[in-house]
């Protein structure tokens, strides 16, 4: 590593990664491995949190303690409930400190029209979407604050920049997120915490294989300006460039990782 890119490195940090067992949360984990964190999943879904700790483990070595039969690195957790993360952040910051890095990836959708989105399905969006990260920055706040550092990096969408028919409590959620994050970076940037977000654009992940119509994907590859979906892959960069020293002084920031595709206009 030379000068010119120390700043991007994580090594020595810890990340704990919210939604960390598949799609963009998992992706975005090992990524983050790679950069020399030590990682932390949460989720509900154990099992998942479980295979990719054992992906985690394999990429690391003795000297920063997660190989082998090591700390545990997995967190079975609801993030719907404030008081599940509450005792989240206790637990994380017995076994291994406050983390960090902090990053929201938990995520929900229901892709139908408005009026025949139940209550039941519009409260597991808000809930799961927005209130869930809002009570994950503020269960893990008070540790960073009293360090004098921390970086959370959420994951809005391109829902949060303009509406999409038939994903009105996706769209208000995401909204609700960019707000999140910009009131925060307000709030807590005088104590050293950071909280930016990216803006994904369109990428094939379990949650939206299979409920996103083939006519919509296919207008999602023409009106993106490189004409195709992004590979998850691709998500990593920014989320290591906001977590790093490299962005020390972005904060409240939402970073669009679509292609070019609210460029190319409506």
């Amino acid at each position: 590593m030379n000068a010119a890119t120390e700043g991007f490195s994580l090594q020595g940090r810890s990340a704990l990664v919210i939604g960390g067992g598949s799609g963009i949360g998992r992706e975005i984990a090992l990524g983050y491995r790679r950069a020399g964190a030590k990682v932390l999943l949460a989720g509900r879904r154990a099992e998942r949190l479980l295979a990719v700790a054992e992906e985690l483990r394999a990429a690391a070595g003795p000297a920063d303690g997660s190989a082998g039969d090591g700390p545990r690195l997995a967190y079975p957790a609801d993030a719907r409930a404030s008081g599940a993360l509450a005792e989240l952040a206790a637990t994380v910051a017995a076994d291994h400190g406050t983390p960090d890095i902090l990053v929201n990836c938990q995520g929900t959708t229901a892709i139908k029209p408005a009026l025949e989105l139940s209550e039941a399905e519009y409260d597991t969006i808000l809930d799961t979407n927005l209130k869930s990260v809002f009570f994950a920055c503020t269960a893990f706040a008070p540790g960073m604050l009293a360090r004098g550092d921390g970086r959370i990096v959420n994951i809005t969408s391109l829902a949060a920049h303009t509406g999409w028919a038939n994903a009105a409590a996706y769209s208000a959620s995401k909204w609700g997120v960019a707000g999140i994050t910009q009131s925060l970076a307000a709030e807590w940037g005088e104590g050293g915490v950071r909280v930016n977000a990216i803006a994904p654009g369109f990428f094939m992940t379990e949650l939206n294989r299979e409920r996103m119509p083939e006519a919509r994907k296919a207008e999602a590859r023409r009106r993106s300006a490189m004409r195709r979906m992004g590979e998850l892959s691709e998500l990593v960069g920014a989320a290591i460039f906001l977590a790093s020293d490299a962005a020390a002084f972005v904060n409240g920031a939402t970073l669009r990782v679509d292609g070019g595709y609210l460029a190319s206009g409506i």
